[in-house]
This record gives structure tokens, C-alpha cells and sequence, in this order.
């Protein structure tokens, strides 16, 4: 990354579960990392911490600019700050 060039922001896609919860929440997970296997580690870490006990990823790939609605914008802003942005959302049937 050069000067002025922002960050390269992956997001990964997939389901999660709580411990003992049936019930699976969709997850979009922001960050900024070096490469996909870096990324992956980096987010189940960050589910982990925030009590997800299961996850499966789906997909990964890499946003190109912000995006125009939130929650994603405010999301990808934190990837951006070094945050781990974790989006979740109740999966639809």
C-alpha cells in the first residue's frame, strides 16, 4: 500500500451459532489483513472472543471502496482503523 491508497478490506461471509443455540446468525466479517489465510485466523478469533462457539465461513473476498449503506460503511470505516468489524444478522429462512 502506497501513500494516499487505502487499505485492501476483505470481508468474509458465513453462518454462526452460540453455545448451546440452535439458531444460526448470518456474519459479515471486515478486516484488513495480509492475505485470505491471515484473514480467516484473524476472524474466528473475533467471533470466538465475542462468544460464537461455531462458524462456518462461506466465502472471502475483497471490497473495492466503501460501501453506500450502513451497517457495512460504518463496518468497513473500522476494518480501515484496524478494527475487526463483525456485521451479524439473523438468517433468513
Amino acid at each position: 500500500m502506497t501513500d494516499g491508497e487505502e487499505p485492501r478490506v476483505m470481508i468474509i461471509t458465513g453462518r454462526v451459532w452460540r453455545e448451546g443455540d440452535s439458531t444460526p446468525e448470518n456474519v459479515h466479517v471486515l478486516l484488513v489483513a495480509p492475505d485470505d489465510d491471515t484473514a480467516v485466523t484473524m476472524a474466528l478469533e473475533a467471533l470466538a472472543e465475542e462468544g460464537y462457539a461455531e462458524a462456518e465461513l462461506d466465502q472471502i473476498g475483497e471490497l473495492e471502496g466503501a460501501p453506500d449503506e450502513e451497517p457495512h460503511r460504518s463496518a468497513w470505516q473500522g476494518a480501515v482503523d484496524g478494527e475487526i468489524a463483525i456485521v451479524s444478522f439473523d438468517a433468513e429462512d
